[in-house]
């Protein structure tokens, strides 16, 4: 079983649920580290021979086509993390659709190419987006990987399900590819991405990524390009938050170029391709639905 590797193009200011977090009015007067960033991480993949799959943001495809045609350039799949940041929880169904195909639009115009692929913001499907997944199909997407099965400040999703499923909509079929957790007494944990990942020390990553895999189940990694940039601008924050967001900045890289060598890691167009998997679990009901089958 192979592990999937994902990168959510964003930039050091885009801080969810923060109140000092800059308004999207302000952004572009803002300096912006993510050009440098997301290239050396494609660099970093390169060196790996490994793909990946770049949920942009459609406000950065925007505003840095290049990077976004970069990317579709050195072999790595291009798909939608919405368009302006915004959790997906805090939008009416008809916002989410506007603006799941707005970003879908964007990254086609720019690729030539169709989007299949999508990340909500914060990974903030939760039991109160009930319409989530349908409008999702609505907006043109095949599958998804938003759905954050165990608990977080915002977002988290409950549900049975931990290996990648089929979901059926009104308007269509949907795979999701739920982050990779496992469970450490009694408490479901995340360990491959973000905070967790630049938490967590190397052995502990490669000891439970080796679990999840012998449970047959992909690990799906992620990280954001800010993650591997200790120099960027701190935004004003509490100690608890600034410790989540900043913690092992320097280690980083590091980490991730050992994770790359010890595991073997493709994009998700890649997976589904390369193992022709299709996931043997269908639901046919929404995420409110599903998520009466489970408590965490």
């Amino acid at each position: 079983m192979k592990c999937i590797l994902s990168v959510d193009v964003e930039d050091w200011f885009h801080i969810l649920n923060l109140r000092t977090a800059p308004g999207i009015d302000q952004w572009t007067a803002l300096p912006s580290r993510v050009e440098g960033n997301f290239r050396r991480l494609l660099d970093l993949f390169s060196g790996a021979g490994v793909s990946a799959t770049c949920f942009f943001l459609g406000w950065i495809a925007r505003r840095f086509p290049h990077l976004v045609r970069e990317a579709q350039e050195r072999g790595h799949e291009v798909a939608s993390h919405g368009l302006e940041h915004r959790l997906v929880y805090e939008m009416t169904p008809d916002e989410f659709l506007a603006d799941a195909k707005a970003s879908r639009a964007i990254l086609e115009d720019i690729t030539g190419n169709a989007v299949q692929g999508y990340r909500g913001s914060g990974f903030s499907v939760t039991e109160a987006t009930p319409w989530f997944f349908e409008r999702l199909a609505e907006a043109g997407y095949r599958y998804d990987s938003s759905v954050f099965p165990a608990r977080r400040a915002h977002g988290g999703l409950a549900t049975p399900h931990l290996s990648p499923y089929r979901i059926h909509t009104a308007a269509g079929w949907l795979t999701e590819f739920p982050i990779s957790v496992t469970t450490i007494f009694g408490k479901r944990v995340c360990f491959s991405g973000g905070g967790y990942l630049r938490l967590f020390p190397l052995s502990f990553i490669r000891r439970m990524t080796c679990r999840v895999l012998s449970e047959g189940r992909p690990v799906v990694f992620y990280i954001h390009p800010r993650e591997i940039d200790p120099l960027q601008p701190h935004l004003p924050m509490g100690l608890g938050r600034k410790f989540k967001t900043y913690v092992n900045l320097k280690t980083t890289e590091a980490k991730l170029r050992q994770l790359l060598a010890d595991f073997e890691m493709v994009s998700f167009r890649d997976f589904v391709a390369q193992s022709g998997m299709l996931p043997d679990v269908l639901v046919t009901n929404s995420a409110q639905a599903e998520s009466d089958q489970i408590g965490l």
